[in-house]
């Protein structure tokens, strides 16, 4: 087996984590990869060829990025938390090389988790129209500009229209996105096993717009007015799509494939929302 490291570059425990962790690896016989920092190599593909785990070590934002080489191949992923929040991470660098040696040995619980496929068009400077597909584990999400002006758009789900907003964005996140963007913006906290996508609206002019939950099945239509010629922003995990280019439409749908995350137990989420969420320090 090959294990892929994945560390944040960015902070120096990290780093010497994925060290410590590759000589263990390399004593033991296992075959060791490096993925790149991406500072420095933003354009390098990490080829996924022969590895059967990958661990991240970092907070949930370097989870997402292993997330992303990973794609939709269903390779397992492990999170070492070296951040601030670590929702996503399985433990901490105290327990390093035992949490990699439970996930070698198949000891780790598995958590499946939805991804979506992001299918985006933008317009270019010329008129012409070019289409971006790409994957997200957390969710998508549509932003007003720099300049602040207010986004006017259409939602439909499988064809059928729902309403015409007016605010800052939208965000569709699958269940394991909906403790990030999608909680801030009011949304509600859902259980991983839950197959549907999360859509909230973000600070629009109205009342009556309110959180819902989509089917697995389901395909969310976001279009924008061409009336309002505002900034519009689109985002697949926290990373911009078309840049330089004005979006125009995006449908999400959910992925060829989820993100298979290993953790302690099936109790793990609860156990991380009550400690994140609610302040529960208690063991």
């Amino acid at each position: 087996m090959k294990v892929l490291l994945v560390p944040n570059y960015s902070r120096t425990p990290a780093v010497e984590g994925a060290q410590r962790l590759s000589a263990w690896l390399e004593a033991e016989g296992v075959e060791v990869q490096w993925a790149h920092d991406k500072k420095l190599y933003p354009n390098r593909v990490v080829d996924t060829t022969g590895v059967g785990l990958v661990v991240s070590l970092g907070g949930d934002g370097t989870l997402l990025r292993a997330a992303r080489i990973v794609g939709y191949s269903e390779i397992p992923m492990l999170g070492i938390s070296y951040g601030h929040l670590g929702f996503l991470t399985c433990g901490g660098p105290e327990d390093l090389i035992q949490t990699v040696a439970d996930a070698l040995a198949g000891e780790l619980h598995a958590s499946h988790r939805m991804t979506l496929d992001v299918e985006a068009e933008f317009e270019k400077r010329d008129g012409s129209v070019v289409t971006e597909h790409t994957f997200a584990l957390n969710d998508f999400a549509l932003g007003r500009g720099i300049r602040g002006d207010m986004i006017v758009f259409d939602i439909s789900v499988s064809g059928h229209h729902i309403d015409r907003l007016r605010g800052d964005g939208f965000v569709i996140s699958t269940a394991t996105g909906s403790t990030g963007y999608a909680l801030a913006a009011g949304g509600p906290i859902v259980t991983p096993e839950f197959a549907g996508m999360v859509c909230v609206p973000v600070a629009c002019h109205t009342i009556t717009a309110r959180a819902f939950l989509t089917s697995p099945s389901d395909v969310v239509e976001l279009r924008i007015s061409p009336e309002r010629k505002a900034d519009r922003l689109f985002f697949a995990d926290g990373q911009p799509m078309g840049e330089g280019m004005r979006g125009m439409r995006v449908k999400v749908r959910r992925g060829a494939g989820d993100i298979i995350l290993l953790d302690r137990s099936a109790r793990s989420f609860y156990e991380s929302v009550s400690r994140v969420f609610y302040g529960n320090t208690k063991r």
